[in-house]
């Protein structure tokens, strides 16, 4: 099972979920991957042998050059022992199948942002964020307002340009995803 996940605290509740509904299974193996540079990672055998369960659903992962991705495999023992040659071949073939089967999303990569500036700086702030056709979301306005913004990276550098010239005006990174 292939399930989208954009940071870490996304898989526990997808894991716990599974072990949940799937109690009588004897593994619930998974790989996951996350980040642009996709250097967040991580396998989990479930007392399989070691590496023979992580390593190729992570080969998968990578073969297939995903991220932001989570595959569980559910293996219930039936009486047949695999060796490891075969459990490494069925975790492979599991996943390549999970894979092949999943729909596949490709986003775009956004900054998010949370902008800070005086209730004076409004027009300004929102005649750009208009422009630029930002995301905005969780907006607070008093004497002091803030909003959280996601861009679009590749226009991150151009639209944080615009707004730095906007007096009183603070921007803090929150993620990319």
């Amino acid at each position: 099972m292939a399930f989208p996940v954009n940071r870490q605290s996304d898989i526990k509740p997808i894991i716990d979920r599974l072990r949940k509904e799937h109690h009588v299974a004897r593994h619930h193996c998974y790989a996951w991957m996350l980040g642009i540079d996709r250097k967040e990672w991580r396998v989990i055998d479930d007392g399989e042998p070691s590496g023979t369960a992580g390593k190729p659903m992570i080969g998968q992962i990578n073969s297939a050059e995903l991220t932001n991705i989570l595959i569980v495999v559910i293996r219930y023992f039936g009486g047949t022992l695999l060796g490891v040659s075969g459990l490494a071949h069925a975790y492979r073939s599991a996943t390549a199948d999970a894979i092949n089967n999943a729909q596949l999303v490709s986003r775009t990569l956004q900054d998010y942002y949370e902008i800070t500036f005086p209730y004076i700086s409004m027009n300004d702030v929102m005649k750009v964020l208009k422009e630029e056709n930002t995301g905005q979301k969780d907006q607070h306005f008093d004497t002091e307002c803030k909003i959280k913004v996601n861009i679009r990276v590749s226009l991150a550098e151009k639209i944080l340009g615009r707004l730095s010239r906007i007096e009183g005006l603070k921007f803090e990174y929150l993620e990319t995803i």
